[in-house]
């Protein structure tokens, strides 16, 4: 193991970014079809460089404002993205947020991801709860949250102005009790 993973699956390899994945993350992120439901603009080279700078410095959830944000790795290639930030701390809440390269959709991929992310914030002895939001129109990810075990805590109607509209927002979440034990 690569002293930048972090966990693995049979088939995949969660990460720590590398300033080398701006070219392959760029390509993902700058597909409309990704970027629709993302509070970003599809990325271009310079966009990439700047949250490529920040995602290299969410290495861990130890610290009270700590956030983790992992490469997706299939075969040596990068396939998408999760991100696991601390929200709450008296809460002992954090939440959870991914990506996936459409081209790699339809294979369990996002599923075995989302799944070790899970395990990765449920990991942490302090966690309690992790949320997901994400854009209504993202079936897709509401379906893979109810995959993983989420449950639907809410519809926040026209809450979220992004990209010239308003648009609405699930709220998905998990307790640690509710969680599998690894």
């Amino acid at each position: 193991m690569d002293s930048d993973t972090v966990a693995s699956t049979p088939r995949l390899t969660l990460r720590l970014h590398r300033e080398s994945d701006l070219d392959r993350l760029v390509a993902i992120y700058s597909r409309p079809d990704v970027a629709r439901y993302l509070l970003e603009e599809p990325w271009t080279v310079e966009s990439g460089r700047v949250q490529l700078d920040r995602r290299l410095r969410r290495t861990g959830l130890a610290e009270p404002v700590g956030a983790l944000s992992l490469v997706i790795e299939r075969a040596g290639l990068a396939i998408g993205a999760i991100s696991i930030w601390r929200t709450e701390a008296e809460r002992r809440t954090v939440e959870l947020g991914w990506t996936v390269d459409p081209e790699h959709g339809g294979s369990g991929y996002a599923t075995e991801a989302v799944s070790a992310g899970l395990r990765i914030a449920f990991g942490q002895d302090d966690v309690h709860r992790v949320v997901a939001q994400m854009d209504a129109r993202n079936t897709s990810s509401a379906r893979l949250a109810t995959r993983v075990g989420m449950r639907q805590e809410a519809h926040h109607r026209q809450d979220f102005w992004s990209k010239g509209e308003w648009t609405d927002s699930l709220v998905f979440a998990i307790l640690a009790g509710e969680h599998p034990p690894r």
